[in-house]
């Protein structure tokens, strides 16, 4: 039997601050517990010191469960911690580290709690669990993942992102565009001669402000959003400016077709600037009545003292990635990390959330696979 909250721990101490990652090492870790305990093996090498892991159980026949889950982290940011952000420290009922919430802890959860299940999951359609590199810097292990492997297909995914383990139906779509205005440099003293490509985007992002998005709120998650999210042109203060560039977060919903929207932007900013797309990844929504996503609702509901509603995640996760690959099945965010601690200085999850986490997902297991 694994305890969640010491495999927690352990991962922690695997430093995997992304860029570089180098989260090989974590993977390594995880595929030697879970190949122990019987699981199919599929290291998929990403760059150096860097793997995604597949691990497979189950008579290949029906769908699986898929369970996936990050091993990367953000940086430890500029701020000092007060608790080694390697050493797994506990206080007050809390466990400190880089990774604990976003999300080791939900990684460990699901790892302990398809270790625990193992010896009776071979005669049934069993688990893939998906644990994946790269996911900080925009689901770039995933999409690797799916672009380089067949991953066949789910009957449902959890997504053990942290939400205090409260069930999340969905999150929002990531559609990230570049906008870069062009001009011709001059002496500052005398513009006439050359021409601004500040003012280019400054009209720009005046249009952008403008904007309305045409398709019509979600029931649960709103309205997209668009918000200009930084600014950058010329070198100096004495010559005209010839590049200026503009980052454009937009969070879209389900609905939105992000190519109907980049040329509706295109558009609303005319000619003056080319619009580039950083990133694009998709709402990722299940209806809350869905016969599995009420099974889920179902065991959380003693854990939580609660019905659970439906809620959505701010935050995108590899789903965005995995859920289209493995034939757009139910999928659930739901993990024991605590949300407003994700990126944060201090991170800590709550180690009582850890240990019901990787009770919650045995019961999902069982259910799913009848055991």
């Amino acid at each position: 039997m694994i305890d969640a909250t010491q495999l927690t721990r352990d991962i922690v101490a695997i430093n995997t601050i992304n860029p570089p990652g180098k989260e090989d090492d974590c993977a390594r870790h995880l595929g030697a517990l879970l190949g122990t305990a019987g699981y199919a093996l599929d290291y998929h090498r990403i760059g150096e010191g860097r793997s995604n892991l597949v691990a497979r159980i189950g008579n290949g026949r029906g769908a699986p469960l898929c369970f996936t889950g990050h091993i990367d982290t953000v940086p430890l940011g500029a701020a000092p911690w007060k608790n080694d952000p390697f050493a797994g420290e506990t206080a007050s009922g809390k466990l400190y580290g880089r990774g604990t919430s976003d999300m080791k802890a939900g990684v460990a959860a699901f790892v302990a709690a398809a270790v625990q299940l193992a010896p009776h999951l071979r005669e049934t359609p069993g688990l893939v669990l998906i644990i994946t590199a790269a996911e900080e810097t925009g689901c770039e292990g995933a999409f690797k993942l799916v672009k380089e492997r067949d991953l066949g297909r789910a009957g449902a995914i959890v997504v053990a992102e942290p939400t205090s383990n409260y069930p999340f139906v969905g999150h929002k779509g990531a559609f990230w565009l570049r906008a870069r205005a062009h001009g011709v440099t001059a002496h500052g003293s005398m513009p006439e001669r050359g021409v601004n490509a500040v003012y280019k985007a400054a009209r720009a992002v005046t249009a952008l402000e403008a904007f309305r998005f045409s398709t019509p709120p979600h029931d649960l998650m709103g309205q997209s959003t668009l918000n200009v999210g930084s600014f950058h042109g010329g070198l100096n203060i004495n010559s005209v400016p010839d590049e200026a560039l503009v980052a454009i977060d937009i969070r879209t919903v389900p609905g939105t077709s992000h190519a109907q929207l980049l040329q509706q932007l295109a558009r609303q900013v005319g000619g003056e600037v080319e619009l580039e797309v950083t990133m694009d990844l998709e709402s990722i929504y299940t209806p809350p009545e869905q016969e599995w996503m009420q099974s889920v609702f179902d065991v959380m509901q003693p854990l939580l003292g609660e019905r659970p509603v439906a809620r959505a995640a701010t935050y995108f996760t590899d789903a965005a990635a995995l859920t289209p690959a493995l034939s757009s099945p139910p999928t659930v965010i739901l993990g024991p990390g605590e949300p407003q601690m994700a990126h944060q200085t201090d991170e800590y999850c709550v180690m009582e959330r850890i240990g019901q986490a990787a009770h919650a997902f045995e019961r999902i297991i069982q259910q799913w696979c009848k055991v």
